[in-house]
């Protein structure tokens, strides 16, 4: 029987999945990886399990060495002086990116540097130069902003650390309709986070209130009452209150168990 293992890597919420070849992995261990990048360190966050036939891992190398564990500090060192060269380099071409991080894999077959951009950049010639200082194959990878937030987290303004550095896996698509919904006030200063997008936790909540308006009538709508026709104000789903507006100008407010009862 094949068994895979969870592993994660430094500064990535996300698992990854690897075939442990037999390996007697425990949790918290540090092991070697092969990667769609090369070799990597990464540590055991879940035990291993029975994996499906099908289920296509790549493997775990082997456990991590002491040799290992120096060669990654090493290469932590390594890693802040190339940023430097790349980022004086970067200015020097007046190249519009901004240089965010750089990362060598565990056997230094490969320096990745990750950036932002707001457009197409011609980086032939920084990939060449670069590849000539520190020999070894050069990756640029453009990432987006929010991703540039997963890497160097912080705190949101509800004081806590940010989701993406968190636990978040993968970005959810955030909408303007789900602030709408939730009827938060639309003003981006309180609704966007660190990387200037829409808040990822507005879609924490976003489908149970989907769930919760639906059974309730749509602001603006009209309905017929014991008191006649009247005009939804405002539907409030944490106070369970509906404001509506009579056609004599009166106003009055029922919960969802008397619009229920009365009604529909």
């Amino acid at each position: 029987m094949r068994w895979g293992v969870g592993v994660r890597f430094e500064d990535n919420p996300k698992t990854y999945y690897f075939d442990t070849r037999g390996l007697p992995l425990q949790m918290g261990e540090k092991c070697v990886v092969e990667t769609v990048l090369g070799l990597e360190l990464g540590e055991v966050v879940r035990k291993p399990f029975p994996v499906e036939t099908g289920d296509e891992f790549k493997p775990v190398i082997r456990k991590a060495e002491e040799i290992d564990l120096v060669q990654w500090q090493i290469n932590k060192e390594r890693e802040r002086d190339a940023f430097l060269v790349a980022r004086s380099m970067v200015t020097e071409k007046e190249l519009p990116m901004k240089l965010l991080r750089a990362h060598y894999t565990l056997d230094r077959g490969k320096l990745i540097f990750y950036f932002v951009a707001e457009e197409r950049i011609d980086f032939r010639q920084l990939v060449k130069d670069l590849a000539s200082i520190f020999r070894t194959r050069i990756e640029m990878r453009q990432i987006g902003v929010r991703d540039e937030a997963r890497m160097f987290g912080g705190c949101g303004m509800c004081g806590r650390e940010l989701c993406c550095s968190t636990f978040l896996f993968d970005f959810d698509p955030i909408s303007i309709k789900m602030a709408k919904e939730q009827n938060l006030v639309l003003n981006s200063a309180k609704i966007s986070g660190m990387c200037g997008r829409l808040m990822c936790c507005l879609s924490f909540e976003y489908y149970l209130y989907q769930k919760l308006l639906y059974k309730l009538p749509r602001k603006e709508s009209k309905i017929l009452t014991p008191f006649g026709l009247a005009k939804v104000v405002e539907v409030n789903v944490f106070k369970d209150s509906i404001s509506l507006r009579l056609e004599d100008g009166r106003e009055i407010e029922i919960n969802e168990e008397e619009y229920d009862r009365y009604f529909l």
